[in-house]
C-alpha cells in the first residue's frame, strides 16, 4: 500500500510500514513529444523526416530515413549503464502473459545477492509497480496516457527514469516494457539484453505472426506451463515457431506461479551479467 504524495515531475509513493521508501514516478508523455518534436506515434524503424518536393504542379512527399533521435539516446544510455556497471534487461510481451508475476518471482530468487531496480511501463495505473515494490526493489513507474498512450518505451524516457535511481547501488535494472508484441521491439532503449515472454494462453503461432519481437530478443520464455493440462496447446509447436523465426534463441519453459522451470531462467540472467562484467 502506498501513500501518494504529489512532487515536481511525478508522484512519490512512500511505504507506510517505514522499512524503506519506494519511488513510483509518473513520467509524463509531453517530455517524449515536446523535447524531440516527434509526432505522437513515430516508430524508429518506419519513421523519418518527410521532405516535400515539387514536380511541375504536383507535390511529391519523399520519406527519408534520417539519423533517429532514439538511437542516439539509446547509445548514450548504453554508455551510461556501462560506466555504472549496470546490466539492463528489457522484458517484453503481450498484455496478460504474466510478466509482472514472472518478475516478482525472479526478484524473489535473485535478491539480495543481486541488487535490482525496476522501471515499469504502462499506459495507465501503478498496479504493476505497486506489486513489484513489495519485493524491496526500487521501482519507477512510467505512464504514457497523457498524450495518447504510447505502446512502447523509448530511450529518452528510460534515461529520465534511470536518473531518479541510485545506479551505483544497482547491479541489474529490469525494464518491464508496455504490453505489446509489436512496438517495443522497434525501440532500442540502451539495454544489454531483450527477452520476450509468451504464455500458453496465447496462440502457438504468435512468433510467426509477430516475428520481429522474437527475432530481436535474446531469449524467449514460455510461461504459465502449469495450465497445459487444462488447455489444447501444443508447446512443442510454439517452440518450433520461435526457432523458425530465431533459430539460436534459448527458450525457457516455466511457470512463474509455481516456480517450476525457473532455475534455467535465473541461471541465464546470471550468465549474461557475468559476460558483461568479463567482456
Amino acid at each position: 500500500m502506498f501513500m501518494v504524495i504529489p512532487v515536481l515531475g511525478g508522484i512519490r509513493g512512500q511505504n507506510r510500514i517505514g522499512i524503506m521508501q519506494i519511488s513510483v514516478c509518473k513520467t509524463f508523455q509531453y517530455c517524449h513529444h515536446h523535447e524531440f518534436d516527434k509526432p505522437s506515434h513515430t516508430h524508429a524503424r518506419t519513421g523519418g523526416n518527410v521532405e516535400v518536393k515539387k514536380s511541375g504542379t504536383r507535390e511529391i512527399k519523399v520519406v527519408r530515413r534520417v539519423l533517429d533521435v532514439n538511437e542516439k539516446m539509446a547509445k548514450q544510455n548504453r554508455n551510461m549503464f556501462a560506466k555504472q556497471d549496470v546490466f539492463v534487461l528489457n522484458v517484453m510481451s503481450s498484455p496478460g502473459s504474466g510478466k509482472t508475476t514472472l518478475l516478482e518471482k525472479t526478484l524473489d530468487e535473485i535478491m539480495p545477492e543481486i541488487k535490482c531496480a525496476v522501471i515499469v511501463g504502462d499506459i495507465c495505473t501503478t498496479n504493476d509497480a505497486d506489486r513489484l515494490a513489495k519485493t524491496g526493489a526500487p521501482v519507477v513507474q512510467i505512464n504514457t496516457d497523457e498524450f495518447g498512450g504510447d505502446c512502447h518505451l523509448a530511450a529518452h524516457v528510460i534515461e529520465k527514469s534511470a536518473a531518479s535511481l541510485n545506479l551505483e547501488a544497482v547491479d541489474l535494472l529490469i525494464v518491464e516494457n508496455i504490453g505489446n508484441l509489436v512496438c517495443p521491439a522497434e525501440f532500442d532503449i540502451g539495454e544489454d539484453a531483450r527477452v520476450v515472454v509468451l504464455s500458453v494462453t496465447e496462440g502457438e503461432d504468435k512468433p510467426v505472426k509477430y516475428p520481429l519481437m522474437f527475432r530481436e530478443s535474446d531469449a524467449a520464455l514460455l510461461n504459465k506451463t502449469d495450465l497445459l493440462p487444462y488447455l489444447d496447446y501444443d508447446s512443442k509447436l510454439a517452440v518450433k515457431y520461435i526457432h523458425q523465426v530465431h533459430p539460436d534463441i534459448p527458450v525457457f519453459e516455466l511457470s512463474a506461479k509455481t516456480k517450476k522451470g525457473m532455475g534455467p531462467w535465473i541461471d541465464w540472467i546470471k550468465e549474461m551479467m557475468s559476460r558483461k562484467k568479463s567482456g
